[in-house]
């Protein structure tokens, strides 16, 4: 199971992992038309194989395979190689996860899982960290996820601080988003008017003494944090995420209609949401045809275009 991970898991294959699973999962699948039941029971059995600590030099390392962007995407490797269409969006995978499932350091875990881990990590003085590594548009829009989390801010305050991340390994056909982009399409920014959002309000209460037990319509705490950018709520990030599909499929048409000529810069997000759509509706062959536009080294470089194009040439005959 390979993976280099970012603070959200930028780059990773989508192969199944390396057990077989066993306990009449795949017999449970096959006969259950409930698909939804059949994510979970999944995610049930994958994190049973996973190992509950990493240990090394003395330290706990993050467990990449318990991160919950991977485990959807081993979900959804799973399903399409049973040629079912995936049930749950990313956001609603990752709101119903963290509803189903504890959740220690920012990996996921099984009930029974839970007091070895915690037993151990009561033995180090510091939680393991994931590495953060920004090299393309998801990995970029991952990175403000967990910056603004931590730390809603204004754009002038988050500028500077995601200019740091765009080094070097930026993937060499991938178009660089804005960031005003990426935050307008995957973000909230809190205009001043109403009361101040639950994230903003526990970020500046627990930061700045002057601010602390204020009701979220003070005019104090409302001034503070106006223009200040964070992450929704999962209801309204599922809104989010449908207009940013929509807004990507009809990028994908551009692609679609342009010319036999290779694609030499283009979004990755953009192929990722084409290729989602084209297999749910079967349709195959566009998968082929797309991915032949994409230079050689790009598709390699990416497990999931090269996931979705595996299986689309199994279905083709290719």
């Amino acid at each position: 199971m390979n993976a280099i991970v970012g603070v959200t898991a930028v780059k990773q294959d989508l192969v199944i992992s390396a057990y077989k699973p066993n306990g009449g999962l795949e017999e449970r699948f096959t006969k259950n038309l409930n698909k939804e039941e059949s994510v979970w029971d999944f995610v049930r059995t994958h994190l049973g194989y996973l190992p509950v600590v990493k240990v090394r030099a003395g330290e706990l390392e993050f467990i990449n395979e318990r991160d919950p962007r991977i485990i959807f995407d081993r979900m959804v490797a799973w399903f399409i190689r049973h040629d079912a269409q995936v049930p749950l969006s990313s956001a609603e995978f990752q709101e119903r996860l963290r509803f189903l499932f504890p959740e220690r350091d920012g990996m996921i875990f099984l009930p029974e899982q839970v007091a070895e881990y915690e037993r151990r990590r009561a033995q180090v003085a510091q939680a393991p960290q994931m590495e953060m590594f920004v090299v393309d548009e998801r990995s970029a829009i991952d990175w403000l996820a967990d910056f603004l989390k931590k730390r809603p801010s204004t754009y002038q305050d988050l500028q500077p601080e995601f200019m740091t991340q765009l080094g070097a390994g930026w993937k060499k056909h991938e178009t660089r988003p804005e960031l005003s982009a990426l935050l307008e399409d995957n973000f909230l920014r809190y205009d001043g008017s109403a009361d101040v959002p639950s994230q903003i309000h526990t970020y500046l209460s627990s930061n700045f003494h002057d601010l602390r037990n204020l009701e979220k319509s003070d005019p104090r705490l409302k001034a503070k944090a106006k223009d200040r950018w964070f992450v929704p709520d999962p209801n309204k990030a599922q809104d989010l995420e449908k207009k940013r599909e929509k807004a990507l499929l009809k990028e994908f048409e551009e692609y679609r209609n342009a010319s036999g000529r290779k694609l030499k810069e283009f979004r990755l997000e953009v192929l990722r949401a084409g290729f989602k759509a084209a297999w749910a509706s079967k349709d195959y062959q566009t998968i082929v045809s797309i991915a032949n536009k994409v230079p050689e080294d790009a598709l390699q470089e990416d497990e999931k275009l090269l996931f979705w194009y595996d299986s689309a040439l199994t279905r083709t005959g290719g």
